[in-house]
């Protein structure tokens, strides 16, 4: 008898595994989708909460908080869309002008300290004679840059859809969330004791802390280099403050905006300008996302320095963008896992 319950165990423990693989490959592509909607849902739960106390019914407040998820991460993407089409028409100017009639070397070119004589040299050979630079764009063109636009098309298409399957769970989220959360802690409990359920608000703790954090420093950054291109004299510093503020919830977003705008500054010949903005904004970046940000989340989930700073770039190097979420809260767990065993046992 206890030989037979024994098997029937082992085979309930290959079906369960065997089910889940499967649903884990059913929904691989999905992923990413459902994990953005946990990380969402999780650092998004207080205002839930807030707003069924006001006496907002479920099913309502579920509408109104995913809209307003959809509008935070798709008004900032569409306002600097728009912004770039602007600036295409631009670009697209100049690559004309410089296949009829060539492009003159900038007056800033020759300023540049120790290579500024060789690059105005190449800048001369290459792009001020017109045949020099209708080779350069023949070039160009086999590196086959037209299909690297449109797999930056087709990319954009899977992110969207991606981002539209994000918001439908966040509105299940939201809505069917309590229900979810009390079977999971009794799943939890039965499966791996009542640790578990402390396991699990270490993890969500992390996850929430890590969300405030990045979201809390990226605007502050956006706030302080926003600031530092106004007195830079860098054209449409608002718009270069706010692209700031945005990317600079991701590590090393903040330097791909701030170095745009150094080369606009070049582009003006204001080199020392160009410079001191260059200098002031990775001191204020590599303070923020080294020191301030683990700072802050290490305070809230306590987790020593070193191991957000781990859990962040670890993540981030593992799974992506989500990693960033992902590791402080794995990084969480098995510390405390850690605590637990570390306990010292009472003595009979």
């Amino acid at each position: 008898m206890q030989q037979s319950s024994s098997l029937q165990l082992i085979g309930r423990v290959i079906l369960l595994t065997l089910l889940v693989l499967a649903a884990i490959w059913i929904l691989r592509r999905f992923l990413p989708a459902l994990a953005w909607a946990g990380v969402l849902a999780f650092a998004t739960w207080p205002i839930r909460e807030w707003l069924i106390r006001k006496g907002i019914r479920p099913p309502v407040t579920a509408i109104l908080l995913a809209l307003f998820v959809a509008l935070l991460i798709v008004g900032p993407l569409i306002l600097i869309a728009v912004q770039l089409a602007r600036e295409a028409s631009v670009v697209v100017q100049t690559v004309r002008e410089l296949g009829e009639v060539g492009l003159g070397t900038p007056e800033w070119v020759p300023q540049i300290p120790f290579i500024g004589i060789y690059v105005a040299a190449w800048w001369g050979d290459h792009l001020g004679d017109p045949e020099a630079a209708k080779e350069l764009l023949g070039q160009a063109e086999s590196l086959d840059i037209l299909h690297w636009t449109r797999s930056l098309g087709s990319e954009a298409v899977g992110r969207s859809i991606t981002l539209a399957f994000t918001i439908l769970t966040l509105f299940f989220a939201y809505r069917d969330g309590p229900t979810l959360a009390k079977q999971s802690r009794i799943v939890a409990d039965r499966l791996f004791g009542p640790s578990a359920e402390r396991l699990g608000e270490e993890a969500i703790v992390a996850i929430r802390a890590t969300v405030n954090g990045l979201v809390l420093v990226g605007l502050a950054e956006g706030a302080v280099l926003g600031t530092a291109y106004v007195v830079a004299g860098v054209r449409h510093p608002v718009l270069f403050g706010f692209a700031t503020g945005v990317l600079a919830t991701v590590p090393f977003g903040a330097p791909l905006v701030f170095v745009i705008a150094c080369f606009t500054l070049i582009a003006q010949s204001r080199m020392t300008a160009a410079i001191l903005l260059f200098l002031f904004a990775s001191a204020v970046v590599f303070v923020a996302d080294h020191f301030i940000r683990p700072g802050l989340i290490g305070a809230s989930t306590r987790l020593p320095f070193l191991w957000v700073l781990l859990g962040i770039f670890g993540g981030l190097e593992t799974f992506g963008l989500i990693g960033l979420f992902v590791g402080p809260a794995i990084m969480a767990a098995v510390l405390a896992i850690w605590r637990e065993g570390a306990k010292p046992q009472a003595r009979p």
